[in-house]
């Protein structure tokens, strides 16, 4: 299991060298827009704010994750990998299609999701994300599995999709939509591309009833969580509801799955971003105190051999900082990756 974990480290060292020359000039950059700007020139900037910070972040993330950049509950008797494909597998179910469908995948990341959705349904699935680097990546992973034309990635813009009208039987969105300035916006475009009848069904990131606008340590949290994650704003889980309903859907679900039946026997979607001294516990492994402190000074003397870009060290702080964000709106319940929706296009 060290060796695994070796193994990842290095891949990722040399994928980040082989990326340098493209990231240079991302990561200032993105500090400065996010450090800068309101939530509302946030908003107004989203597309090229998303668009770098998954330039930097998509290496890491495969690095610590897989394929599969979502968080999941973790059930008695399941490892990692396993609770991760059943999280997807819930939410396919909703969709109610069957093989052979047209279904979307808005806001992909590297086609994760959309290949282990693939095989469980039979369906044919176009997944979109606005940055290039991950359609490339995806694309390439799905050649290698034997996945094309199953699964195929493209470049775009999730507020306009390049897609005509009634174009899918199903759509879903894992984790994704948080990232959009206008949910309302994201979810009609979502309309607009299904079929009459057909269902959309997604994992929204949300504040819940327990986040106090008042409290400074809970707007440190949201900072931190934004910040770390590429978000323009989080929004309460009312406004996302409220916003399927005002795109035009019919509302069959929506609740909080970190809240689900048999919690004692659950072990929360944090978890894997706590600390763990054991090796073989991985992600855990990598933010106990010692890899903390170290990944960074071993990145920043990469830096200075030419090995990955100047200001890499920082972008794993970043996103160390989003990690610590996220557990503690975890622990403190004023915060979920897991805001289950699901909506039914009406059939006119």
């Amino acid at each position: 299991m060290v060796s695994a974990g070796l193994k990842k480290t290095i891949e990722f060292l040399v994928s980040m060298a082989k990326n340098q020359k493209q990231k240079q000039t991302r990561i200032d950059n993105y500090n400065q827009q996010h450090d800068a700007a309101s939530a509302e020139q946030r908003n107004e900037e989203y597309a090229e704010l998303v668009d770098a910070y998954y330039d930097l972040a998509t290496e890491f993330y495969e690095w610590g994750w897989g394929t599969s950049f979502h968080f999941a509950d973790k059930r008695k008797g399941e490892n990692f990998r396993q609770s991760i494909l059943r999280h997807e597998y819930y939410l396919a179910g909703w969709l109610c299609v069957s093989p052979g469908a047209n279904v979307l995948d808005c806001g992909c990341g590297i086609g994760g999701p959309a290949r282990n959705i693939a095989r469980f349904t039979g369906a044919n699935i176009k997944a979109i994300t606005i940055n290039q680097f991950q359609v490339n990546r995806g694309n390439a992973i799905s050649q290698k599995e034997g996945m094309r034309p199953q699964v195929e990635l493209v470049q775009g813009d999730f507020m306009k999709l390049p897609f005509p009208d009634a174009s899918f039987d199903g759509v879903y969105a894992i984790e994704s939509t948080c990232h959009a300035p206008d949910r309302a916006g994201v979810y009609s475009e979502i309309m607009r591309v299904l079929k009459p009848g057909g269902y959309f069904v997604c994992y929204e990131w949300c504040l819940t009833d327990n986040y106090d606008a008042k409290s400074v340590e809970q707007q440190r949290i949201k900072k931190e969580i934004e910040v770390g994650d590429g978000l323009p704003d989080l929004v309460h889980t009312s406004v996302c509801t409220q916003a399927l309903v005002a795109a035009g859907f019919d509302v069959r679900e929506a609740r909080d799955c970190q809240h689900d039946e048999h919690s004692a026997d659950v072990e929360a979607w944090y978890v894997p971003l706590t600390p763990s001294w054991c090796p073989w516990k991985w992600p855990r492994f990598q933010f106990n105190p010692v890899m903390m402190q170290g990944m960074p000074w071993i990145l920043s003397a990469s830096e200075l051999i030419g090995l990955v870009p100047k200001g890499t060290a920082k972008t794993q702080v970043m996103l160390q900082q989003g990690a610590i964000g996220l557990v503690a709106g975890g622990e403190k319940d004023i915060f979920t990756p897991m805001w289950l929706m699901v909506g039914q296009k009406p059939l006119q």
